[in-house]
């Protein structure tokens, strides 16, 4: 299913070709989902196909896995959302009594699912933000990082930390959400799961529910694959192929965000309602120095703190390009106040999403709505 001279090649070639079987004349470049859910068997063992039940393959499934998995530069188990894929990462890794650092500044479902999903295993839990101070991972089984953070946009060195983890003998999980295999890769950097929610921008359109671990550990990849056949925690072939399909425009959509998001970091640090405005590409911002070093790209997401929850909710309610939404990475600009989901955030704190408008008609679209809220 790979196409082994696409390796090395440029992001968009990558983007475009990864996961393609050879072309065929009078058939389409990207199969069409494939919706079965029985397979014909060849009579000597109902393993000895690969698809012999369409909860434990399907050629859709796979299509997808390898492009990702190229992306990544691992082995891709593909999961309908990105809570299943960390969700099942956890549970396959965790065991009881274990001991597993994760981010306290991170998604916030993440910590939930930890502390409620998981308390039957008397986990030792240490939360750490992104900037640290880490502990000594003696004893630690599992070290979950994010970077960016979300939605603060910090970022942490991954490679020292995954130095310090492995010297301990921890394994290290990077949720890869905001930067996507585009804007950074945990894998090469030591990092033994990249996790990542493909809801957002890796399809990039607002309509698909996805997520997937990544791996270079075969054995690894082969027990995400076990749990998820036995949890059922499988993605449809129709939001596989639609997401394949949207994989195609990554590195277009990607580029064109980025360059939006500096335009409109630069914009808001000039406006008296912005307090604070968070970009790793900003040269003025606490993370820009690591993030210049680890990231191949900045993220397409900027976050900004104004006055309060009434100052935030009138800013978006003004935009007429900037829709309430709480996912990102979509083509489309959202705003989204973190703190009406319970998030540990200011009450004006705003994640702008930034879309692949017109970077003229974005950036004068949202002054014109801090205008309007400071009037």
């Amino acid at each position: 299913m790979t196409r082994d001279w696409a390796r090395g090649l440029g992001d968009g070639t990558r983007c475009v070709h990864s996961g393609l079987a050879d072309p065929v004349v009078g058939e389409p470049l990207l199969a069409g989902p494939v919706f079965a859910t029985a397979y014909h068997l060849n009579g000597s063992s109902r393993r000895s196909e690969p698809d012999y039940y369409a909860r434990a393959g399907n050629p859709t499934w796979r299509a997808l896995e390898t492009a990702i998995g190229e992306l990544d530069g691992g082995q891709c188990v593909l999961f309908p959302s990105g809570m299943a894929a960390i969700s099942t990462l956890l549970r396959t890794v965790l065991h009881y009594g274990d001991t597993v650092v994760i981010p306290s500044d991170g998604y916030f479902a993440t910590r939930t699912f930890v502390a409620e999903e998981l308390a039957a295993l008397a986990l030792t839990v240490l939360e750490v933000p992104t900037t640290g101070s880490w502990p000594d991972f003696d004893g630690v089984r599992l070290v979950l990082l994010e970077t960016p953070s979300n939605p603060w946009l910090d970022v942490c060195d991954i490679q020292s930390l995954v130095d310090r983890a492995h010297a301990a003998g921890a394994l290290v999980a990077v949720d890869n959400t905001t930067a996507t295999p585009l804007g950074q890769q945990p894998l090469a950097l030591g990092a033994d799961f990249v996790v990542a929610s493909d809801s957002k921008a890796l399809t990039g359109h607002s309509d698909i529910l996805m997520g997937h671990v990544s791996t270079v550990d075969s054995v690894l990849a082969d027990r995400l694959r076990k749990a998820r056949t036995l949890g059922g925690a499988v993605p449809a072939p129709f939001e596989t192929w639609l997401a394949h399909r949207s994989l195609g425009t990554l590195d277009l959509r990607l580029a064109r965000q980025s360059s939006n998001a500096a335009a409109l970091a630069e914009a808001l640090l000039a406006h008296p309602a912005v307090r604070t405005v968070r970009w790793p590409g900003l040269p003025g911002d606490p993370a820009h120095e690591l993030a210049r070093r680890q990231m191949r790209r900045f993220p397409g997401v900027v976050t900004i703190e104004l006055a309060d929850a009434e100052t935030a909710d009138r800013f978006v309610a003004a935009a007429r390009l900037v829709a309430a939404a709480t996912s990102f990475g979509g083509l489309h600009t959202t705003g989204d106040r973190r703190a009406q989901w319970g998030d540990p955030v200011p009450e004006g704190l705003v994640r702008l999403s930034v879309g692949c408008e017109d970077p003229d008609d974005l950036v004068a679209d949202v002054i014109q709505a801090l205008d309007a809220v400071v009037t």
